[in-house]
């Protein structure tokens, strides 16, 4: 792997797990924490509305140990983002972050999102609200254009003018948006990725700190492009294939064991926090459901998931269920070490 850039911040950016609606919970936060130690991590993106008029213990609660946290706001309004902005600071995460760049009809019906890339000033009036009224970094995560609005000098004017109001971290995701025609899932695979415009965005701004997003599958990618960029952000395929940030640590953050934990060491540790929530009245498939890809592309993968997956729906299941799982996938002898009584598994401190 290419050494890491000279430039390389110490805030804990190298590497992140992008915020993803309906999959980033407070349970697959956990869940990761337990694989990687030191990569960012996001929660879903969260409406200043919900914050001001719901359930704030249900929108912003998460275990201690997700630290390092950053929380992802949807919003448009200086004012609620400020008030919502101090509301999470209190609760203690660890940055704030603007989404512009979601591009779903429901969110842009909200008027947050991708299209106020079109709004450079009223972004920087959010930006700006933020920063005032909070300590801790408010970064902005962006596409790298909407519809016709997708020249270099277009994404320069909109960068320049947010970060003139105090943001100096940008996240930014490697393709367009087109806000009429496209879906979600089609705004993410068709419009081309530009990273070559990205890099030149960093070499003309090198005093913002610049986070790619966009299209990156593994740490070996990761690394190449921490060449040039500030930070790495990875989406999906760290959702898919958790597994994939197990040397995360060691690589980008010269922390952890020269052999990262097994599969089986994250399933232990994953046990005592299973248990608390089912506790607590979880269903189990809310917690499982994020475990999946534990497996990904190895021998047993699929009947992991066949197992969890028809499992977790039995109204008796419990985390037995996942000692089964791994049963099947032939590690006894790890089994029956879980199963000793004696034994007791460590929850990750916070970082």
């Amino acid at each position: 792997m290419p050494a890491l850039p000279a430039h390389a911040p110490p805030s804990g950016r190298l590497l992140s797990v992008a915020p993803m609606m309906d999959w980033t919970d407070r349970h697959c936060r956990y869940f990761l924490r337990l694989i990687s130690r030191h990569t960012l991590l996001y929660t879903e993106m969260v409406t200043t509305a919900a914050i001001l008029h719901g359930d704030r213990e249900r929108l912003l609660g998460f275990h201690p140990a997700e630290h390092p946290l950053a929380i992802q706001l949807g919003g448009s309004e200086p004012k609620d983002l400020a008030e919502c902005a101090k509301i999470a600071e209190c609760r203690g995460f660890d940055e704030i972050n603007l989404n512009v760049g979601c591009p779903s009809p429901r969110v842009r019906n909200g008027r947050f999102g991708a299209c106020l890339m079109a709004e450079p000033e009223l972004v920087a009036d959010c930006v700006r609200a933020m920063c005032e009224a909070v300590s801790v970094p408010v970064t902005v995560k962006t596409r790298i254009g909407i519809d016709d609005r997708d020249s270099y000098e277009d994404l320069v004017r909109f960068v320049t003018t947010v970060a003139d109001a105090g943001c100096r971290t940008l996240i930014v995701h490697a393709r367009k948006a087109w806000l009429q025609g496209l879906s979600p899932k089609e705004n993410r695979q068709t419009p081309p990725l530009r990273y070559d415009m990205v890099r030149r965005l960093k070499s003309d701004l090198p005093r913002l700190e610049i986070v790619l997003n966009g299209g990156i599958q593994t740490l070996d990618e990761a690394g190449r492009h921490l060449s040039w960029c500030d930070g790495v952000m990875i989406g999906r395929a760290a959702y898919h294939n958790p597994y994939l940030l197990a040397d995360a640590d060691r690589r980008f953050y010269g922390r952890g064991d020269p052999k990262p934990r097994t599969r089986e060491g994250v399933i232990e540790d994953f046990l005592p926090y299973l248990r608390e929530e089912l506790a607590k009245g979880t269903r189990l498939h809310a917690i499982t459901r994020h475990i999946l890809g534990l497996y990904h592309a190895t021998p047993g993968g699929r009947r992991w998931r066949r197992r969890i997956s028809e499992g977790s729906s039995r109204r008796e299941a419990d985390e037995t269920l996942l000692l089964e799982a791994a049963d099947s996938l032939g590690v006894d002898e790890y089994q029956e070490n879980l199963r000793r009584p004696e034994r007791r598994v460590s929850v990750p401190s916070p970082v």
